[in-house]
């Protein structure tokens, strides 16, 4: 997030909570190192041994799973809006995800570098995408639509003032 100077700032695992709804064991940024509201974030996520995913995927040759991979993507893309006053606190939801690459595993003790970039936000309908690296290695990228339906709400038609007698 940028201070009243222009500054960019960065958010730490409680400044994350702040601005966005989940929560451990669904939490997948650990940091956001980055953050200019209505454009871009960055953002890193570590994977210990412990995580509650790898001893079931797999025993022999433990993996992170690609639905937790994109949670670490769309969790930081949202950063890039839910930073921003207006936003802060609100949920989420997906509508799309798109052009989805796998381009390495990511296994115990490894850092994911996230990079998202927000294209566009409109009446409560942000459009962007994100792609993650391992030590400069390109791992995993994809395009999000997300809604926050709050906002999205407000620019729904009214149901209320369908036409009476019969569209007359």
């Amino acid at each position: 997030m940028m201070d009243e100077n222009g500054e960019t700032l960065s958010f730490n695992l409680m400044g994350i909570q702040e601005c966005q709804r989940n929560r451990y064991p669904l939490l997948f940024v650990d940091q956001i190192t980055e953050a200019i509201p209505g454009k871009s974030v960055r953002g890193i996520k570590c994977f210990s041994y412990n995580e509650w995913f790898f001893p079931a995927h797999f025993d022999d040759e433990p993996n992170v799973p690609g639905f937790i991979q994109i949670e670490c993507l769309v969790q930081t893309f949202i950063m890039s809006f839910l930073c921003m006053e207006e936003y802060k606190g609100k949920k989420t939801n997906f509508i799309s995800i798109n052009n989805v690459k796998f381009k390495r595993k990511i296994v115990p003790g490894e850092t994911l570098d996230v990079e998202a970039t927000l294209d566009s936000l409109k009446r409560g309908i942000a459009k962007g995408h994100a792609e993650s690296f391992v030590n400069g290695e390109p791992a995993c990228s994809a395009e999000f639509v997300v809604t926050i339906p709050d906002v999205f709400s407000r620019f729904m038609p009214n149901n209320t003032s369908q036409v009476k007698d019969g569209g007359r």
